[in-house]
């Protein structure tokens, strides 16, 4: 007797391919952390007046806070993380916008105060800006919390002390940015040692 082979059922769909392009980038957080923790680390410690060497930080603005931070953004954007996207590639932008502005712009024509006024302006709008990523970030993580609430703390100090011309506000503004990026420091390690021990070792406070 001839076996009779059972009709294949049409109606069940093939199983579907496993999923690709965003789960096959790495998670680019700890990249952008990393970059914009260190590129504010040096900047920083500039304006507390500890060090007067403003431009040893320009490289660092251009390929490690710029560009490296941006391409964290782009790849942020692949994942589908629109906060990490709009975060990285924003402050990407500041760093490359600061590198312009410190070492290609032409201000001798401009009267010293109003070019002061003017950078206050620049950093004012970059604070109301982290701001209110500082009240996104609330769902986010303790350490990014912690990062975006001293940012933006940092931002208003660095404004106010250009807008008024009072040189302490700098150095308060300066202190407070190394405080941010020790703190993007942590969060960008707890990143990279969750992933190379395949679970979590330093204490992030996700939400």
């Amino acid at each position: 007797m001839t076996a009779v082979n059972p009709p294949r059922d049409v109606t069940t769909p093939p199983a579907p391919e496993p999923p690709r392009g965003a789960a096959a980038f790495a998670d680019p957080a700890p990249l952008g952390l990393a970059a914009f923790a260190l590129t504010t680390f040096v900047l920083s410690f500039t304006n507390t007046g500890l060090f007067k060497a403003e431009p040893v930080v320009f490289g660092l603005a251009l390929a490690y806070g710029g560009i490296a931070q941006m391409l964290a953004g782009m790849w942020e954007f692949a994942k589908g993380n629109t906060f990490g996207a709009t975060a990285f590639t924003s402050f990407g932008a500041f760093w490359i916008a600061f590198w312009y502005l410190t070492g290609h712009t032409d201000l001798s024509g401009v009267d010293p105060k109003d070019a002061g006024h003017g950078i206050g302006l620049f950093l004012l709008a970059w604070a109301i800006f982290t701001a209110y990523m500082f009240l996104a970030s609330l769902r986010t993580s303790g350490a990014l919390i912690a990062v975006f609430g001293l940012l933006t703390v940092t931002f208003l100090l660095l404004a106010l002390a250009d807008l008024t011309d009072t040189s302490g506000l700098t150095k308060a503004g300066g202190w407070f940015g190394v405080a941010t990026a020790l703190v993007a420091w942590y969060a960008s390690f707890a990143g990279v040692l969750a992933f190379t021990n395949k679970r979590p070792v330093l204490p992030t406070g996700p939400r």
